[in-house]
């Protein structure tokens, strides 16, 4: 499990992917801290690390995560967001994140208001139903509020240290984004189908 807070910028070092899954060699600064079988969340996807180099580490990648997220798409040289899986008692500063990525969304429109730069986001279908205005979302591994929904797109506002600490401030329009919306809303959601399609109350 995850926060959504990047801990650090990594560069891809190598890439092996083929029709049967893959690998990836990653430079990132805490390297060396890593341990074979922890998990690290790359630009928002949960990967198991396999082994590590004081300065870089691998990790393998099914056929299954290359069909729903963005890694198939990487090449040498790419920065990617980092994060280690939380430990009990670290603080949520962002939102609980499993790192399953859900969909990929793409970047449709950005523009600067004060501050903060606003992205506007397209999302497949099957995921607008857990956007909600004021929610949360994860964009490669980013816990973002949503600011606004509407049809197919919705809206996120990146401020200057956010911008800095991850690869979204270098993101230009017609890129993609991991997504993964919040967990919560897909348990509760599985929670009351059963009721949904019968009409009866949860009590009854």
């Amino acid at each position: 499990m995850f926060t959504g807070i990047i801990e650090a910028i990594g560069t891809v070092e190598g890439i092996e992917i083929g029709r049967l899954g893959g690998a990836l060699t990653i430079a990132a600064p805490f390297a060396r801290a890593l341990v074979r079988g922890e998990s690290v969340a790359v630009s928002g996807v949960c990967l198991t690390v396999v082994k590590r180099s004081a300065k870089t580490f691998r990790v393998e990648v099914s056929p299954e995560t290359l069909r729903r997220t963005t890694l198939g798409r990487l090449v040498r040289g790419r920065t990617v967001n980092l994060e280690r899986a939380a430990r009990l008692g670290d603080r949520l500063g962002g939102h609980l994140v499993s790192g399953h990525v859900d969909g990929v969304g793409k970047l449709a429109a950005s523009r600067r208001e004060g501050n903060a730069r606003v992205l506007e986001i397209d999302v497949p279908l099957s995921l607008r139903r857990y956007l909600i205005p004021k929610g949360s979302v994860a964009l490669d591994g980013i816990s973002l509020t949503v600011n606004s929904v509407r049809g197919k797109r919705f809206s996120v506002a990146i401020i200057p240290h956010t911008a800095k600490a991850t690869i979204i401030g270098g993101k230009k329009a017609g890129e993609p984004f991991n997504i993964e919306v919040d967990l919560i809303g897909k348990y509760v959601e599985q929670l009351v189908q059963p009721y949904r399609k019968t009409g009866r109350g949860i009590d009854n």
